[in-house]
Order: C-alpha cells, then sequence, then structure tokens
C-alpha cells in the first residue's frame, strides 16, 4: 500500500488568507476491488473498524454522528453519492463545519481512494488545530482501509447504490 499525502504534512500548504479555508488531500493505492473498497466507506460496521463507528449510508440527505472518542460525537450530512466512485458529507456541523470527499478509482490490481478534506477555517484557533492535526493523521488513517477489508470474512458484494440501504 503507497500513501502519497500532498503538501507538506499531508496539507495542501496552508497558504490561505484572512477568511479562506483550506483543505487537506491524500491518496492512497488500496489493492482491493473498487466494490470493496466502497463497502469499506459506506457499510457502519467496516468504517468502524478502519476509522469511527456512526451509521453512516450512501443516501443524499442522510444524517447521521461518527464518534470521534475524545472528541465527541461530530454530526454529518451526506451531500453527494455516485455510488461505487463518490462519497462526500459535511463533518462536525456547527463546530468545524468541514466536508469530506472520497473518490474512488481503479487502478492496477486494485484501485486508488482519493480524500479530500475540506473547508478547514485557519482562522478559527480550532480549525488551525484540526486542520494541523488531521493533516498528519490521515494517511495513516485512510492505510486502515486495506487491513480492515483484509480482516473482513464477507465476501466482496457488487457495487451498491444508494436504494440497496
Amino acid at each position: 500500500m503507497t500513501t502519497r499525502p500532498r503538501g507538506p504534512g499531508g496539507t495542501d500548504g496552508g497558504g490561505a488568507t484572512l477568511g479562506q479555508t483550506v483543505s487537506i488531500t491524500c491518496d492512497v493505492h488500496v489493492p482491493q476491488l473498487p466494490s470493496r473498497v466502497w463497502r469499506a466507506l459506506t457499510e457502519p460496521r467496516l468504517v468502524a473498524a478502519w476509522w469511527a463507528a456512526g451509521d453512516i449510508r450512501p443516501v443524499v440527505g442522510h444524517r447521521f454522528t461518527l464518534d470521534m472518542g475524545p472528541w465527541g460525537n461530530q454530526p454529518c450530512q451526506v451531500v453527494e453519492v455516485e455510488p461505487g466512485r463518490i462519497l462526500s458529507y459535511t463533518f462536525a456541523e456547527g463546530s468545524l463545519d468541514t466536508r469530506l470527499t472520497w473518490r474512488i478509482e481503479p487502478e492496477g490490481d486494485g484501485c486508488r481512494l482519493f480524500l479530500e478534506h475540506s473547508g478547514f477555517d485557519l482562522d478559527s484557533p480550532a480549525g488551525r488545530q484540526a486542520y494541523e492535526g488531521m493533516g498528519k493523521g490521515w494517511p495513516g488513517v485512510i492505510a486502515g482501509v486495506d487491513a480492515a477489508l483484509r480482516q473482513d470474512s464477507e465476501p466482496s458484494s457488487p457495487n451498491r447504490s444508494a436504494g440497496d440501504y
């Protein structure tokens, strides 16, 4: 598995000016079928295995929370779904007010998983702290997707559509 953060510490470099927001972007090659990686992003049991517990569903408008341990339950809402390819949701509504966008592209013996975590307000101390911490942490977190799928005993299912939930 190869993780390629973009910019220093997995961030976009933090060159925002007053009032602008910044993003963290990273990607990783996952030697798994795209349909399995989609499951890892959209099935609560699998998301909990590599990141955080929560009732995520790939349905636009679905509201859910992610249990971020010491940071508490973070409210989220799904804002974009292209089954098997793109999942985007707001994260930490009312506090950080950021957005996570996951994108899957077939590649070689598996696929490449892209993450853009956008909307960090560097004028806010909490926003700056989250940006710096998450920028360093995301590459390791998404590396856990492959490990969670390797431990998953359920066979790969075909790409699920939003209607399957």
